[in-house]
């Protein structure tokens, strides 16, 4: 009982304060999140098949994150081969360079998205190259989503050590995302109840 106490007192003495709150994550953070959510695959995250096609598949690696004119910027490792198997040999088309993604993020029914991606090559560039920046462009654009909504419910739900005191999250919404020099910045405005 003291613990709810505790955190009782707590919510009420920041209530008439304001009911949004500001969750900063930062970038060595949300590489790690990457890394455990979206890089799942022995540290890649296949764009385009898996490791089981060895001649057509592609993948991003080692990603890095940080913040950029209000934007994220990421910057990995691709891997790609988009050819033929012809008599056990692959015959067509692949390359490994480091591509750098620049993206707005954005809420959107309970996931973050991503607006405005670019992707370019960091050093040399061709045509396969240049081709490679566009799938990944419209790849990333149309398809990548985090389920920040229902991560918050499973977090803010789960009833730990206190059973006793279920707890329902209700009105969830993200009312501003901002890139920081150092994390990415989400207002949150929510309700929590105890029963």
């Amino acid at each position: 009982m003291p613990r709810f106490a505790i955190v009782l007192t707590t919510v009420l003495c920041l209530a008439p304060s304001a009911r949004a709150i500001e969750l900063r994550i930062q970038f060595a953070a949300l590489e790690r999140m990457l890394a455990d959510q979206v890089f799942q695959q022995d540290g890649r995250r296949y764009v385009h098949n898996d490791q089981t096609n060895k001649c057509n598949f592609a993948y991003l690696e080692k990603p890095h994150v940080q913040g950029q004119d209000g934007k994220l910027r990421m910057r990995a490792r691709f891997t790609g081969r988009s050819a033929l198997n012809m008599f056990g040999k692959c015959v067509g088309l692949g390359d490994a360079f480091d591509v750098i993604i620049t993206a707005l993020p954005q809420y959107k029914d309970g996931n973050i998205g991503l607006n405005d991606v670019k992707a370019v090559p960091d050093g040399h560039t061709g045509y396969y190259i240049r081709r490679v920046c566009e799938a990944l462009t419209n790849s990333l654009l149309h398809s990548f989503r985090y389920p920040v909504a229902t991560a918050a419910k499973s977090l803010l739900e789960d009833p730990g050590t206190q059973k006793s005191y279920p707890r329902e999250l209700g009105d969830f919404h993200v009312t501003d995302i901002r890139v920081t020099n150092d994390a990415l910045v989400l207002v949150i405005d929510f309700a929590l109840t105890v029963k």
